[in-house]
């Protein structure tokens, strides 16, 4: 059945219903700082618009700003009928939110069911599907059971995660997540950390799918990575879970970040800048001493230096992240190569039953 507009609720909108595509009609400046996974984002206002109308709609008169927003998501919601839903056939039928499921949803949900279309409106929109996360991650977080891998910096948690998803367990890459690797030098100046809402949204999507009867390894984080926070349900969970120490040789950690972070090599303004950011720890005489690694190339010494003179002094397993339960078991990581890590992984999937 076809031409009519039917309002959903969320999440029920997303169950039991094939649709074609979500469509979030919002600016991409909201889209960009949350949205729903996989939603497609064909804006009835863009940024720019969105402030406009919006300054009008403050400033000066309510109806002008009705009526100039309605002559501006007319002409975005006719470019839209062009290029995007020109191809599509007579059984297409879409679920269209926006930031309360009122007028932006409404004015593409009005022309689309015009068309002949059955059109789907998440009844209260983004807010409802913010909600929802919000509610889930603090119903979902206690009830699983996470094994959380903890060691000194550079012993190889990450790499160990993803040998564990190739095996087949369920992970939770919080640092991939993030898009940072949780430490001064983690950033990825190319490609930013997401705004919190969209992370919390990406961990949702992580929980929802996790069997609650398995296992899900998780790495020792801070409450923070990077500049965005843990929910504090996921981090509870964590400090209580059973915890396995890796333990990898100073000289394997050095050579495995060295390779982990290739991206920073010869970029020296980076590095300086980023050793300054230490000089609160450390006195000038060894943060001039690290540049001049850097300078002369000296990758591997100076991450052997980094590590052992600032990361190992305050991020020790057993200390700096005292916030876990002691270890259950120590797994030895003596390199960084598959054939190690595979038999490392054997070992610790032993210990974790």
């Amino acid at each position: 059945m076809g031409g009519r507009i039917e309002r959903v609720a969320y999440p029920d909108a997303q169950r039991d219903v094939d649709y074609s595509e979500v469509i979030d009609v919002r600016a991409p400046c909201e889209y960009a700082e949350d949205h729903i996974s996989g939603a497609l984002n064909l804006p009835v206002l863009d940024n720019s618009q969105r402030v406009e109308v919006g300054t009008v709609y403050k400033q000066d008169s309510t109806f002008k700003a009705r009526q100039m927003g309605a002559a501006m998501v007319s002409r975005n919601i006719a470019e839209h009928i062009d290029s995007h839903f020109s191809g599509k056939d007579r059984d297409y039928r879409p679920l269209v939110y926006c930031w309360r499921g009122g007028q932006r949803s409404g004015s593409l949900a009005t022309v689309l069911s015009d068309i002949g279309w059955h059109v789907c409106v998440i009844e209260g929109g983004y807010r409802t599907y913010r909600r929802h996360v919000i509610e889930q991650i603090d119903a979902l977080a206690p009830e699983l059971r996470f094994i959380v891998l903890n060691g000194y910096t550079g012993s190889g948690k990450t790499l160990m995660l993803h040998a564990l998803r190739e095996h087949g367990e369920q992970i939770l890459d919080l640092e991939g997540l993030a898009n940072h690797k949780g430490s001064v030098f983690g950033g990825d100046s190319e490609h930013p950390q997401p705004a919190q809402k969209r992370f919390e949204s990406l961990i949702y999507d992580q929980l929802n799918g996790f069997d609650p009867k398995r296992p899900i390894y998780i790495e020792a984080e801070s409450a923070k990575i990077g500049k965005l926070n843990l929910p504090t349900p996921l981090w509870q969970r964590m400090k209580e879970s059973t915890v396995i120490e890796l333990d990898s040789p100073v000289e394997a950690r050095a050579r495995y970040l060295t390779r982990d972070y290739s991206d920073w090599l010869g970029d020296l303004d980076r590095i300086h800048s980023t050793i300054d950011r230490l000089q609160s720890f450390h006195p000038t005489p060894l943060l001039q001493k690290w540049k001049d690694m850097a300078q002369s190339s000296q990758w591997d010494d100076l991450a052997t230096s980094l590590l052992v003179e600032h990361y190992d002094q305050r991020y020790r397993p057993a200390s700096g992240a005292s916030s876990f339960q002691p270890a259950r078991a120590i797994v030895q990581v003596q390199a960084h190569d598959a054939t190690s890590l595979q038999e490392s992984m054997r070992e610790l999937l032993t210990c974790a039953v």
